[in-house]
């Protein structure tokens, strides 16, 4: 499964990457509904802070997570369990289905406090994931940079700002060769909420 070809150019813009299929939409979600859903995900998410294995140790990531869906995901040696689908979720879910033409059955939810929070560079390539299937990244908040590296050659990189309502799509061989992170910034004292939706095999 693949995110497919942009084909309206004043709405998304396919990222020229060797060997990935990536799709971009500035501003999927416009600010008042941007700024609606964020409230309510601020809200009404379950957040916490989870530790996570690294190199063998039990460590606190370095911001808020919440998983939500209908199957368990399994990430850097933690199982989470699903907590049933919320209405704005729901909501968000079904707006970007059909633009995607994926149902999704997970979303792994973080929180960016402020800026020291941050995303470590890493790949979804979970075994638990369904093989070829996308992710579909969207963003409420404030904007932090995002940046994708391919796995065999770090120098090739290539940056976005990802902001407000601005929605990702990553498909292909995408996790197979590029790394992705959001790294800390001192520019920033606001939240940011990402939301990766995901298809997890049952």
């Amino acid at each position: 499964m693949n995110p497919g070809a942009c084909t309206l150019a004043d709405f998304c813009q396919n990222l020229e990457l060797p060997n990935a299929e990536v799709i971009f939409y500035p501003q999927l979600f416009q600010q008042q509904k941007s700024n609606q859903l964020f409230t309510e995900l601020l809200n009404q998410i379950e957040w916490k802070q989870e530790p996570i294995k690294i190199f063998g140790k039990s460590v606190l990531q370095p911001r808020l997570t919440a998983y939500y869906g209908t199957q368990a995901y399994t990430y850097s040696g933690v199982t989470m369990q699903p907590l049933p689908w919320n209405a704005p979720l729901l909501q968000i879910k079904q707006e970007i289905e059909p633009l995607v033409n994926t149902q999704f059955n997970g979303v792994l939810l973080n929180l960016y406090r402020n800026g020291q929070d941050y995303m470590g560079w890493h790949s979804d390539d979970e075994h638990n994931l369904a093989k070829g299937a996308i992710i579909a990244s969207l963003s409420f908040g404030e904007t932090r940079r995002f940046i994708l590296r391919r796995r065999d050659n770090h120098q090739i990189k290539i940056e976005l700002n990802l902001g407000d309502g601005d929605f990702l799509v990553m498909g292909g061989d995408t996790q197979k060769f590029w790394q992705h992170h959001v790294p800390k910034t001192a520019k920033s004292n606001h939240p940011r909420i990402n939301l990766t939706f995901r298809v997890i095999e049952q």
